[in-house]
């Protein structure tokens, strides 16, 4: 569990790109989602992309194994939507264990081959758990403010299960991404704290906010310091931000998380900003001038690319992040 720890500690550490990016290049159709197994479900099942660990489990595979060879140090486990709380769209709650536990078994065995094939350089899988699609904060209801969606109990027990199943299928450390309520991510370490404690095991944790607009607020109104402060009672190994922003637009707000904490910090932003159709235009070299420009003010620890970002962006951000040093910290997290 230590390796990582130790790797960070000694130069950048290059996270993947989009899981959901490359997938949308498969063009996978509604029989491809559903694979032998769930041809009659009841249910429309094409865009649950996590379902493709089960269904498609040799493209969810050859995805992991493409950032690998782009440079990626860390590739996350095709389970950002893998509680039950989102799988209830597709009426796949009593799936979650398996979606997680097999996607973290992927993750793991294309991580061993290239570690294997170079011991020097070893591959790590993060487990990614995504906020949910509800908000334990707000009211989804403008009309009744005081309404909540889900509780915070309902979310704790759903990222138990998750974590639960990550651990079990292998994963070296675990991230909480994406965060737009804070509320949701607390609950999500809730249940890791719950977890490892049960165990007895000490498994490295992430925690990536997002940042949803020029306010440099999350969407439940914190801004950087505030979300710092309400995940910094957990022992973690790195925080950062992700999604919603480029990384032109992330900059100053992952400058203000830099001076402000003590613990590893990561960016995995998008590439760029969405154009009218809602689609990436960045190109991998300009993404590369891009976070070049974290690396020489020395603000990362963990670098990667979100929405839009592809193996031809890892490859330009991991050739650029082994010619600096990683972000200094004064003492030992």
């Amino acid at each position: 569990m230590s390796r990582i720890r130790e790797e960070v500690s000694k130069r950048i550490l290059v996270l993947d790109g989009a899981m959901g990016t490359m997938l949308q290049r498969y063009n996978f159709s509604e029989s491809d989602f559903r694979g032998e197994r769930f041809k009659d479900y009841p249910t429309p099942l094409k865009g649950n992309n996590d379902l493709l660990s089960l269904t498609q489990p040799q493209a969810i595979a050859e995805v992991h194994r493409k950032y690998f060879e782009a440079g990626a140090d860390i590739v996350e486990t095709n389970t950002f939507s893998g509680t039950t709380v989102a799988m209830a769209d597709y009426n796949m709650e009593d799936l979650v264990y398996e979606l997680n536990f097999e996607s973290a078994k992927i993750a793991k065995q294309v991580a061993n081959e290239f570690t294997k094939q170079n011991p020097e350089k070893p591959r790590f899988v993060a487990g990614s758990i995504g906020p949910t699609n509800k908000t334990a904060s707000m009211s989804p209801d403008v009309n009744k403010p005081e309404y909540r969606a889900i509780t915070f109990e309902e979310l704790r027990v759903a990222y138990k299960t998750q974590v639960e199943a990550l651990i079990d299928g292998g994963v070296d450390v675990l991230l909480v991404e994406t965060i737009f309520d804070t509320l949701n991510a607390k609950a999500a370490l809730f249940a890791i704290e719950e977890v490892k404690e049960e165990c007895q095991i000490d498994i490295p944790i992430m925690v990536s906010g997002t940042i949803t607009d020029a306010s440099g607020r999350t969407l439940s109104g914190q801004t950087v310091e505030a979300f710092l402060t309400s995940i910094s009672h957990v022992p973690l190994l790195s925080v950062g931000f992700n999604c919603a922003l480029g990384a032109e637009q992330l900059k100053p707000y992952l400058q203000r998380l830099s001076y402000e904490t003590q613990y590893y910090t990561s960016a995995h932003p998008n590439a760029g900003l969405p154009n009218a159709f809602g689609e990436y235009d960045q190109s991998a070299k300009q993404m590369q001038l891009l976070i070049e420009a974290y690396l020489k003010d020395g603000l990362v620890n963990i670098i990667g690319g979100c929405c839009g970002t592809n193996p031809e962006h890892i490859k330009a951000i991991a050739e650029v992040a082994n010619t600096y040093k990683p972000r200094e910290i004064n003492v030992e997290v």
